[in-house]
């Protein structure tokens, strides 16, 4: 009975430590740089959580917290619209993307050429082309 007590022990906090080791917390940001005063309209969410619909004005910025799920399948995504254009999309946070390139923060910019993502690994902006939504 007792070797079943430290077993059971042991196991509960192997499963603590794995747990916490892999919900680091994770930050968003989602940076308007479209200029003219351009607002943009941004929604993101993922399977679980709804961020909302962001009117982000031209310069600001807006973001939020959350930890990556102990199997490491999270993935936040977003529409972004403006000049009542087309909606684009884009995959905000995916775990098995983003360990590297965004350790602690995903930060994105809009610019009408195209969505740039700050790669915290290299220390460099990247392009990522717009993909049309379904919205």
């Amino acid at each position: 009975m007792r070797t079943l007590a430290y077993v059971c022990f042991a196991f509960m906090l192997c499963m603590d430590l794995c747990t916490t080791s892999l919900s680091f917390g994770k930050n968003v940001r989602i940076m308007n740089r479209l200029g003219h005063g351009t607002m943009a309209n941004v929604h993101c969410m993922s399977r679980e959580d709804d961020i909302g619909y962001r009117l982000v004005a031209d310069g600001d910025e807006f973001g939020w917290s959350f930890n990556v799920n102990a199997i490491g399948t999270t993935l936040f995504y977003c529409d972004v619209q403006w000049d009542m254009g087309t909606w684009f999309h884009f995959d905000a946070y995916s775990a098995s993307r983003d360990a590297s390139r965004c350790s602690s923060e995903c930060r994105w910019m809009i610019q009408r050429d195209g969505l740039y993502v700050f790669n915290q690994g290299k220390n460099v902006w990247e392009m990522t082309p717009f993909q049309p939504s379904k919205k």
